[in-house]
């Protein structure tokens, strides 16, 4: 029997057309025809809900692994097709049922509907990730419906009619079909052909005037053409062809690791419908940073179940965006393991500088921070950056030998060691220092007020999750807390962290770096160094910078943010514009990002071989176009004061992103030689 085979959709539905004003139903497959998959094993959507299964039992005490789940769950569906073979035609299997059985040998007297319901809803979800609906079958659907044919959808499938129901429902086009039909319900499949009589009968249907399509040349082939049947069979090259593709980066990934990270994207990908022209800003959001940004917060949730922390806190405003993201990544990723709570916490270097000094007064170090931006030069910087009133202090410099205006940083014409020497023995001056605390102790109390009302010392361990890079934050913050009894361990996790200062580590306060830490030699996540502001320009939330803690006169706090109506707030207001679409991108690949984590079970120690070719050829080796696309236009740091350095060191920046897109363009082996000079500075640290 010659049965009918068209090699492309477009071809498929013009035959359709010519063939629908003949008949009166039109049926469907449903699977790899109205509905593609994004991976080309179906059975792969199993795994992480052997996962799933294998947590919830490890979370009760239970000795189960996802290997195990997996095989459990094989042999009862294996069993109830060969028990369904002895009584029908096709040896089909019933989800709820083998699904229930698995359930109550694994949780016992534990198992119930709930437990159940909760399992197939998260199958039912992983499914639904992994369908995306073919835009030009829909429109067909549309042209039938409005010209009255019964449409039925057809599925051979151990899921029932309820479940493909959600998946056709999810995809948007359950209103332009009569019915959903599944082989588990009744037994009879269309392999076999005992559906299509079963469905003659059910819906009183005349064969002459029904069309069936579908993509097997047995089950929608041969048997519907057997039983007297039109059926259209689609063999759609472009579609084994990108099926192929993710085949080959899915089995390179499992003995090669750098194509773990290749797997991920190519199942993030966009696909019919949903494969629209984008800005491409929106692009670089969703498929560079996203990426990047997921595996580190997935990493984040690793890292806190394995120190036991009660509580993630996302500092300043790039947490805003990490928080974000970890609300749609992580649920989906991990839904059978116990998370700690999170919560988005309003900090700021600026906020956190003066509350740091309350109890440990301005230490050494804390005052070098100061003069690392190059625009700070005196103590009235520092008087700005740890928000002090620099009047008190004139008779505590003038016993130094300073004044407010004596120039403390080399950087600046004027400057002499013997002023930094005066400036170190006035730290030591405990008038001074009395002074320092008595400024700043109001801010202490303010912040102490806020982290008790949102709980912060309710934990014995506490992750502090930021973008980085010298852990100043995070430095500043436990200094402010340290005093008390019931200050929880601090366990930071930077997206990066370039460690410019030694950050005192102890057994109660510590920080890695995630993406790239200097601790770590990995020159290839070095590139992050290449565009550090684009990260945290990305990322910032869409709030004002926190500018301090503020106690009321009722005992009460206030958070004081900055005020955004000079000429750097409607800087940031102009690069939030800008970046809109960036964002937008990033936030956008947040379920595709968890989706396909969770299916192919992998982490960031799989991804990291992708990220750091990432980070390498888009930051070290960018086109001239995606530099001048990307880079950011303002970046607010309010640490860096407004002073000029002195000539001999007003250095013109060779940072390769801040360069001219004339230079990026002419300019022969510029960015080989910015890489072998970003090699050498790596290599002498």
């Amino acid at each position: 029997m010659n049965i009918p085979k068209y090699y492309s959709l477009p071809a498929l539905i013009r035959k359709g057309k010519e063939i629908a004003p003949a008949v009166d139903t039109v049926s469907f497959d449903l699977f790899d025809t109205l509905l593609i998959r994004r991976i080309h094993d179906p059975d792969m959507v199993k795994l992480p809900v052997a996962r799933f299964i294998a947590d919830m039992a490890q979370e009760k005490g239970l000795n189960w692994t996802q290997e195990r789940v997996q095989n459990l769950r094989d042999s009862i569906e294996k069993r109830h097709r060969r028990e369904t073979g002895k009584k029908f035609d096709d040896h089909e299997a019933c989800y709820p049922r083998y699904m229930q059985e698995m359930l109550a040998e694994i949780f016992s007297e534990e198992t119930g509907e709930a437990l159940f319901h909760k399992v197939a809803d998260y199958e039912v979800a992983m499914e639904n990730s992994m369908l995306v609906p073919r835009g030009e079958f829909i429109d067909w659907l549309k042209e039938l419906r409005q010209q009255g044919k019964k449409i039925l959808i057809v599925s051979d499938i151990y899921l029932p009619a309820i479940y493909l129901k959600r998946f056709v429902e999810h995809a948007g086009f359950l209103d332009l079909v009569d019915d959903v039909i599944s082989s588990a319900d009744t037994f009879l499949a269309k392999a076999s052909g005992r559906a299509f009589p079963l469905l003659k009968k059910k819906y009183n249907l005349d064969p002459d005037r029904w069309l069936h399509v579908g993509d097997n040349p047995i089950s929608d082939g041969l048997r519907p053409l057997e039983f007297g049947l039109q059926a259209l069979v689609l063999h759609d090259a472009s579609e084994k062809r990108r099926k192929s593709i993710i085949r080959r980066l899915v089995n390179y990934s499992a003995g090669r690791p750098f194509w773990r990270g290749r797997a991920l994207q190519q199942l993030m990908q966009p696909l019919e419908y949903e494969n629209i022209e984008r800005d491409e800003l929106y692009v670089e959001g969703y498929s560079f940073l996203g990426p990047l940004i997921g595996a580190f917060v997935q990493h984040v949730a690793e890292r806190s179940r394995e120190l036991n922390v009660g509580k993630v806190f996302f500092l300043s405003r790039e947490g805003w965006t990490f928080k974000k993201y970890w609300e749609n990544t992580i649920p989906l990723i991990f839904p059978g393991r116990q998370q700690p709570e999170v919560e988005y916490l309003y900090v700021s270097r600026m906020a956190l500088a003066g509350a740091s000094c309350a109890y440990n007064g301005l230490t050494q170090t804390n005052a070098d921070i100061v003069f690392l931006p190059s625009g700070n030069s005196d103590f009235l910087d520092v008087c700005r950056v740890f928000s002090l009133n620099p009047e008190p202090f004139a008779r505590h410099l003038d016993r130094h030998g300073l004044t407010e205006t004596t120039i403390l940083s080399h950087l600046h014409e004027g400057y002499l060691q013997e002023n930094r020497v005066r400036f170190s023995e006035l730290l030591e001056d405990d008038e001074f220092q009395d002074e320092v605390k008595r400024q700043t102790r109001s801010a202490n109390d303010a912040l102490q007020r806020y982290l008790e009302d949102i709980g912060f010392f309710d934990h014995a361990d506490v992750s502090l999750v930021d973008i980085g890079w010298l852990g100043t934050i995070q430095r500043f913050f436990y200094e402010a807390i340290s005093h008390r009894p019931d200050a929880p361990r601090c366990h930071g996790m930077l997206f990066g962290a370039t460690r410019g200062i030694p950050f005192p580590t102890s057994s109660s306060n510590h920080l890695e770096g995630i993406i790239y830490d200097k601790h770590r030699f990995d020159f290839a996540a070095s590139a992050i160094l290449y565009a550090r502001d684009l990260f945290e320009e990305a990322c910032r939330a869409p709030h004002p910078t926190l500018n301090g803690y503020g106690l009321k006169d009722n005992g009460s706090y206030e958070l004081i943010f900055r005020n955004t109506d000079d000429e750097i707030g409607r800087a940031e207001k102009d690069q939030d514009k800008n970046y809109a679409p960036l964002q937008q991108g990033l936030f956008d690949s947040a379920k595709p990002y968890a989706a396909a984590s969770a299916l192919l079970g992998y982490s960031l120690c799989d991804y990291k071989y992708w990220i750091n070719y990432l980070l390498v050829s888009k930051l070290a080796f960018p086109t001239t176009r995606e530099i001048c696309n990307i880079r950011h236009k303002h970046h607010l740091d309010d640490f860096h004061g407004a002073k000029k350095v002195a000539k001999a060191h007003a250095k013109q920046s060779h940072a390769l992103w801040d360069l001219s897109p004339t230079s990026l363009r002419f300019n022969p082996l510029l960015r080989l030689r910015v890489f072998f000079r970003h090699m050498k500075e790596r290599l002498n640290e």
